[in-house]
């Protein structure tokens, strides 16, 4: 189980797996990834350091893992998850080192410094995923249980109940929904 101090780094990537996989469909309406702009305004927004400037074939490449990725928390189980998570990592050119920079604390980068995007989101994703999966914390990765929502999610809760995105509407919309169906049933 991952312990409280651990999170930080690591859920800041984690983060940027949500992020990456909610900027297209099914999760979003529209792709938002998808010109060099975009994606170097995701870059900035991320806190992704050491890489080279993005080139379309960078995106082309981000948007593939894109899809690796959200496989990783549509998996029913962590015996699925870890098939998707090797097939990751069984590509991802890994080069661990201990770093410290941006307010994130001492971790570790997976990555050669200077990777193209692709490779560094790679290598960094797979480790953190594999990372929250060996320590028994696979089932928090999720999709948003509203049924008219495919973001996927990460339950960082300590009880492990999070069922909604972060959107800040599926909650919402399906509280208020319930409680006007109360509404009409005591009435």
């Amino acid at each position: 189980m991952i312990k409280r101090g651990e999170w930080h780094h690591l859920g800041h990537v984690l983060g940027t797996i949500t992020a990456l996989v909610n900027s297209a469909p099914p999760a979003a309406d529209v792709d938002t990834l998808v010109d060099l702009e975009s994606l170097q305004q995701f870059i900035k927004a991320r806190v992704i350091t050491e890489v080279e400037p993005p080139t379309l074939a960078d995106l082309d490449g981000v948007h593939a893992l894109r899809s690796q990725l959200r496989a990783a928390f549509v998996a029913p189980d962590d015996d699925a998850r870890k098939v998707v998570i090797n097939r990751l990592l069984a590509t991802a050119p890994i080069t661990p080192r201990i770093t410290d920079h941006d307010g994130l604390g001492m971790h570790l980068h997976y990555f050669a410094p200077y990777s193209t995007l692709p490779q560094h989101l790679l290598a960094d994703c797979a480790m953190a995923l594999a990372t929250l999966v060996t320590a028994g914390d696979g089932n928090r990765l999720r999709v948003c249980a509203a049924a008219d929502c495919a973001r996927v999610m990460v339950d960082r809760s300590r009880n492990r109940s999070r069922t909604f995105c972060d959107s800040g509407r599926c909650a919402n919309r399906i509280n208020a929904a319930a409680y006007r169906e109360r509404q009409r049933q005591q009435a």
